[in-house]
């Protein structure tokens, strides 16, 4: 049983049983509870891979509880071979980037573990559940410089977060980086990419539709087809049509 103390708040987990032990204990119960197929979600080649069979809402939602983790500790978890745990990880970093207290040097810090560990986030899922706050949080007022290094990485996840993580440019109305880093991903051969693109070029697009047309305008005719269909999916009809012929 996990220690716990009683608050005003309700009952917390007191700081020593903040671990990655303890965590992975929890989740091994729950996945015996509901014993869902996650490795469906799985697109990495991690031969070690395990999967616990926990529902993402029910990881989300412990992550939450443990978000006091110490970082040496979430690095454990972030070392696990079970996919959940290592989701769990990320989602404690994600709930620790957003803190409205978090210090510069604790979000520094999630951030110097993302990118030394960044084989340990090797599937599209635990890039788009951390990117963008502990990734683009860091680099939103300095140099994006690492995330147009990440977009030549031949690692499809280090491509993944390169376009991701702008997201949180997005929500600041800074849409730049987003569609510069998709010009450079805009030919990529991983359909993961493809749909990344896509779908943060729609986004930028609803903050400004003019940069989305002539984002489209240039790339468009070439583009693969799924990132097209991503990207025009917020426009009015007449402009899809006029932009999906161009692909014919």
């Amino acid at each position: 049983m996990v220690t716990k103390k009683k608050e005003t708040t309700g009952h917390l987990l007191v700081q020593s049983a903040y671990t990655s032990e303890e965590f992975i204990v929890r989740l091994t119960q729950l996945g015996v509870k509901s014993a869902i197929d996650n490795s469906r979600y799985f697109r990495g080649d991690d031969r070690k891979n395990k999967f616990l069979g926990v529902q993402m809402s029910a990881i989300f939602s412990l992550a939450k509880q443990f978000t006091q983790m110490p970082l040496p500790e979430v690095k454990q978890l972030l070392a696990s071979n079970f996919y959940e745990a290592r989701m769990g990880a990320v989602s404690i970093m994600d709930f620790q980037a957003r803190d409205r207290k978090i210090t510069a040097d604790r979000r520094k810090e999630l951030y110097s573990i993302y990118m030394k560990h960044h084989d340990r986030i090797n599937n599209w899922d635990l890039v788009d559940r951390s990117a963008p706050y502990v990734v683009g949080g860091y680099l939103f007022d300095r140099s994006r410089a690492p995330l147009y290094k990440l977009a030549k990485s031949k690692n499809v996840w280090e491509r993944r977060t390169a376009i991701v993580s702008t997201y949180y440019f997005i929500r600041q109305n800074d849409l730049a980086d987003t569609f510069k880093i998709a010009a450079l991903l805009i030919h990529d051969k991983h359909d993961l990419i493809n749909k990344a693109v896509g779908s943060w070029v729609r986004e930028a697009g609803k903050r400004d539709q003019q940069q989305l047309i002539h984002f489209l305008d240039k790339y468009a005719a070439t583009m693969p087809r799924v990132t097209l269909r991503y990207a025009i999916e917020k426009l009015d009809k007449r402009l899809k049509q006029f932009y999906l012929k161009l692909t014919k």
